[in-house]
């Protein structure tokens, strides 16, 4: 029994390592192509912000659309790159859970749950996988990581 016991740490501990590595790598694409393609859109489209100018929160509320539409738009698409190359990972998934929630409560909210009646399913699944990157940041298989183990054998 205590073999098994055993067999099993090594495995979950041999799971662990790769999580390190890959485990947030995943998400890191997932929401760079999804904030990417919404970047994109803004980029080549009209701003639609001024139809809802009065209804995004404080400070956004305050600024002038352009101003917002510009903000979102490059948040997304710089966003978006530094997730994949996990550059910068914590203030640029911050800053696009700051998107995510403008978004949600100007766009979303009113509507419900569900994705199919623009509800708030989407910016909910957002939040939910952006949190991770901003509190234990982009994983292993990242520029971040890369530096930061490079800072720490330069200071030894």
């Amino acid at each position: 029994m205590h073999v098994m016991f055993a067999g099993i740490a090594r495995g979950l501990a041999g799971l662990d390592g790769i999580g390190d590595w890959i485990g947030l790598l995943g998400v890191r694409l997932l929401l760079a192509y999804e904030f990417g393609l919404a970047g994109l859109m803004k980029l080549r489209g009209e701003n639609w912000f001024a139809d809802i100018g009065q209804d995004l929160p404080f400070p956004f509320a305050h600024l002038p659309v352009d101003l917002s539409w510009t903000l979102a738009t490059w948040t997304e698409l710089i966003g978006a790159m530094a997730l994949v190359l996990g550059l910068g990972t914590r203030f640029w998934a911050f800053g696009l859970l700051v998107v995510d929630l403008v978004a949600w409560a100007s766009v979303h909210a009113g509507n419900g749950y569900n994705v199919c009646d623009n509800g708030y399913q989407l910016p909910l699944m957002y939040l939910v996988m952006l949190l991770p990157l901003v509190l234990f940041g982009p994983g292993r298989l990242s520029i971040d990581h890369a530096v930061r183990a490079y800072l720490s054998k330069a200071r030894a």
